[in-house]
């Protein structure tokens, strides 16, 4: 059964132009990452918490959302429970922030085990004990008995990655984990993730505004603009052949993660499209050295297939022939 999917969600606040979702379509397979990319207030945070049915208060929510079975959207208070507390878990970019800084780690990580599920005292912190050193973690005793500012932000945010597998969730939802970390701690996290989800079989879905990191770390990745998915390809064939002018603008203004010399950086012009300015066609045209008056800013494009597991929303596609180095 497929760990994740959404079926055309769409989530609207009162008093905005346009949607913050807009007919929002993915999947996660068990033991998969599927990574989200865009620029701040695309969607993606919205959308990875609609995966533990938080929605944004007053809003109207349609469409569906699953977690293993269970429709998030329609689901009641104990669903939502089951879902939360088994199913599939958080993780957020900013550690300390996840964190009481007040209470040492060990009661952090037992509180769920012994409040939802019951258990004891001492096995609730043997089994903390034992998830500091899954994580990586040496001397995970003394480290129970540590409050949070005396962890560096690497060593917390292992922690935030323990307390998230507390009830071996087959999903784990990771809002932009290695944001608040410096490049090298940045590449442990990402490399403990994913041996985590190699060895539990866990589905992953990534939240980053980094086009390199996504194709480097994901299986999948969806792209999105202003509230909608505007491409999605295998993480392998995004970097050479971006298909959307969003997609190879991302490509064009981001410097390698190889070391490579960037060449010369192209920033997207313009800014992203606000809440409260409306998008009759498709939203990134106003700043789309593409687009074309006569289609683009009239009709939003539809999702087209173009090749295996593959699709992007532009109403030229096929006619820009945009490659990487175009974008630059």
């Amino acid at each position: 059964m497929t760990l994740l999917r959404y079926e055309d969600l769409r989530i609207t606040l009162p008093g905005t132009a346009r949607p913050l979702l807009d007919g929002i379509g993915l999947h996660v397979e068990p033991g998969e990452t599927v990574v989200l990319v865009g620029e701040s207030g695309s969607g993606k945070s919205v959308t990875a918490r609609a995966a533990l049915g938080l929605f944004p208060r007053g809003a109207e929510v349609r469409g569906r959302v699953a977690v293993d079975g269970t429709d998030l959207v329609t689901a009641g208070r104990e669903a939502l429970r089951e879902v939360r507390t088994a199913k599939a878990a958080m993780i957020y970019q900013d550690p300390r922030a996840a964190v009481n800084p007040v209470r040492r780690v060990g009661d952090f990580l037992t509180e769920s085990l012994r409040l939802v599920h019951a258990w004891p005292r001492a096995r609730a912190r043997a089994r903390a004990a034992e998830l500091l050193d899954a994580v990586g973690l040496p001397d995970p005793v003394r480290h129970l008995d540590q409050y949070p500012h005396e962890l560096s932000g690497g060593m917390l945010q292992r922690v935030v990655i323990a307390a998230a597998l507390t009830a071996e969730p087959r999903l784990l939802l990771c809002d932009e984990p290695t944001t608040a970390l410096d490049v090298s701690t940045q590449a442990e996290i990402l490399a403990l993730l994913g041996r985590l989800r190699r060895e539990r079989g866990l589905g992953l879905l990534l939240i980053t505004h980094d086009i390199e990191l996504a194709a480097s770390v994901g299986d999948r990745v969806y792209v999105m603009y202003a509230g909608r998915i505007v491409e999605t390809a295998p993480a392998a064939d995004l970097l050479t052949a971006p298909r959307h002018p969003y997609t190879a603008g991302l490509i064009g203004s981001a410097p390698p993660l190889d070391g490579a010399p960037p060449g010369r950086l192209v920033p997207i012009p313009g800014a992203p499209l606000g809440l409260l300015e409306a998008a009759p066609g498709c939203a990134f045209a106003p700043r789309c050295r593409f687009a074309d008056p006569g289609r683009c800013e009239q009709s939003p494009p539809p999702l087209r297939d173009r090749g295996p597991a593959a699709a992007a929303a532009c109403h030229r596609l096929g006619e820009a022939g945009l490659t990487p180095a175009e974008a630059r």
